[in-house]
């Protein structure tokens, strides 16, 4: 392979040992690295909306959001930090025995905390800082829209919804783990997130975002009124609509990442490949 880029069976080994460095680090750090995550998702979730929330042509509004919005993913992977959605590739680790399922569990439950506590801070921050107050309280209005659609939301088409999501983020995470520059790592960081955003997967994390700007937005009637969201999705804009979303988005995002891209590779090219070695071992010592 070029010297620029990893082979997929290097980009195998060395997203098992990234998942081995991840289990190890310590609690605290995981946390905080987690909430710069959430911090940067938030931001390239707020950018995007500001950017798109006035568009009304349909399929140009997602282009513009899927513009800005990948700038969360390329600090997650540039400038490092713990993005759940990623960490659920520590799956490969696992299948080579390298960490426990516990590890795996510990390190995605405190990211998962440290990503909310990152996402939530910027969605009181942008609210503070009267951001929301854009052309006319429109930018607010749509955060109150796109926070109640989620809500509203079937469980059933957050689930498959949430799977997709994470098979494009994850195969962006590594993808960028082929790329030995930084031109490379932002190409692959930036493509397939442009994607994810046009298709409107959902995607956990950026959800936490969505959800706490939009709770805040929500006691704003001028923000209400720009909205024009019915009473009943906005009723359902409540701590009980998150959960319904957020839980089977999380569930899907985990199938996503750790079946459908991490296990599906690692099965590829470490225990088929194991398997066809050993086959050819045992052909020529009966020969």
């Amino acid at each position: 392979m070029s010297q620029n880029m990893l082979s997929p069976l290097e980009i195998t080994e060395y997203v098992s040992e990234v998942g081995v460095k991840k289990a190890k680090n310590r609690p605290v750090q995981t946390l905080f690295l987690g909430i710069l995550a959430g911090i940067f998702i938030a931001l390239g979730g707020y950018g995007s909306s500001v950017a798109s929330h006035s568009v009304t042509n349909f399929g140009l509004q997602k282009v513009i959001a899927g513009v800005v919005f990948p700038v969360g993913l390329l600090f997650v992977l540039i400038c490092g930090s713990e993005l759940f959605t990623g960490n659920c590739l520590l799956s490969v680790a696992v299948a080579d025995k390298k960490i426990s399922v516990g590890q795996m569990a510990k390190n995605l439950l405190i990211v998962f905390i440290g990503n909310f506590i990152g996402a939530a801070l910027i969605a009181f921050l942008v609210y503070s800082a009267g951001l929301l107050d854009f052309n006319g309280g429109a930018v607010g209005g749509y955060a109150v829209k796109v926070a109640a659609t989620k809500a509203n939301l079937p469980m059933g088409q957050a689930l498959s919804s949430g799977i997709l999501c994470n098979i494009i983020v994850c195969l962006s995470v590594w993808a960028t783990y082929a790329a030995k520059d930084v031109a490379g790592k932002a190409l692959m960081g930036f493509i397939p997130i442009f994607v994810f955003v046009i298709a409107g997967f959902e995607h956990c994390v950026a959800n936490m975002y969505y959800f706490t700007i939009g709770l805040l937005a929500k006691g704003n009637p001028v923000y209400i009124e720009a909205s024009h969201i019915s009473p009943e999705k906005l009723a359902n804009l409540n701590v009980a609509g998150v959960v319904k979303n957020l839980l089977p988005v999380t569930i899907g995002n985990i199938i996503g990442g750790a079946v459908l891209v991490g296990l599906v590779y690692w099965f590829i090219y470490k225990k088929a490949a194991k398997k066809t070695v050993e086959k050819a071992v045992s052909e020529k010592k009966t020969a």
